[in-house]
């Protein structure tokens, strides 16, 4: 059964699109089925994939506002050799016009029913803000993925976040749960950074990854060539960092998975 995992956080440039487009990529290596889908405007998750926003027939907006289906929304060929559901600024539009609809903040749950478990793992790239596209991606998902940079206004902003997952719970999606919380950027030799995490480590436990995710030139560099860190280059501490946790994920999944019900 396909996991839809939300990749959110109010506060930009954390790491949120890196991680979706590198996570997927890490994932699709181990043969899982993986989709992402990506709900920026922005689109850099699409550049980062290898697909270019400019030239895309179909994006998020048609899936979600025209109901076009699916199999012709999806993008087959990127280079993390996952499947794609495009972003441009046509998805900007999307929001406007998701407000003329009756139950609009369900409109992606039910584009991604019939296909869910077609997937291993879907990972949504949500927009840094909270609007209808990220009420519908919480909406979809079975839980919500948190990167998050260890500094003092990130952890400010941590509250803030849990707090609104926890209120779109308790209105569109009783079921959703904090996948995990994923510490970016960082660096080891700064002392608040190893304060933050350990204050994260003592209020959150086993919803930190153990993994890490190092500052790191290559996945800087990777999206400017249109490709996932593991293949623009493999032997970076960045790329290994992705594959890391790609492996913690999937052993958290099995052991969930190995409960019994």
């Amino acid at each position: 059964m396909g996991k839809i995992i939300a990749v959110a956080n109010q506060k930009g440039g954390v790491g949120k699109t890196t991680t979706c487009v590198n996570l997927a990529a890490s994932l699709a290596a181990t043969k899982r089925r993986v989709l992402l889908i990506d709900l920026d405007p922005q689109g850099n998750a699409t550049m980062g994939s290898g697909v270019d926003k400019y030239d895309v027939n179909r994006t998020a907006y048609d899936l979600l506002v025209d109901e076009t289906p699916f199999n012709d929304v999806v993008i087959k060929d990127t280079a993390g050799k996952y499947d794609l559901i495009a972003a441009n600024a046509d998805v900007t539009a999307a929001e406007i016009k998701l407000m003329e609809f009756f139950a609009r903040e369900v409109r992606l749950k039910n584009a991604l029913m019939p296909i869910k478990d077609d997937y291993d793992f879907i990972f949504i790239d949500c927009p840094p803000s909270l609007n209808m596209l990220t009420v519908n991606a919480m909406s979809a998902a079975d839980s919500a993925l948190v990167p998050m940079q260890c500094e003092y206004y990130a952890l400010e902003g941590l509250t803030a976040l849990l707090d609104t997952i926890s209120k779109l719970a308790a209105m569109v999606n009783p079921g959703l749960a904090i996948e995990g919380i994923l510490r970016t950027m960082y660096d080891p030799r700064n002392r608040l950074a190893n304060d933050v995490s350990d204050q994260l480590k003592n209020h959150f436990g086993d919803k930190v990854y153990r993994t890490v995710i190092p500052r790191n030139v290559r996945l800087a560099e990777a999206p400017s060539f249109g490709a996932p860190a593991m293949y623009y280059d493999k032997s970076s501490a960045g790329a290994k960092a992705y594959l890391a946790l790609a492996g913690e994920i999937i052993r958290r999944s099995e052991q969930v998975s190995a409960q019994p019900a």
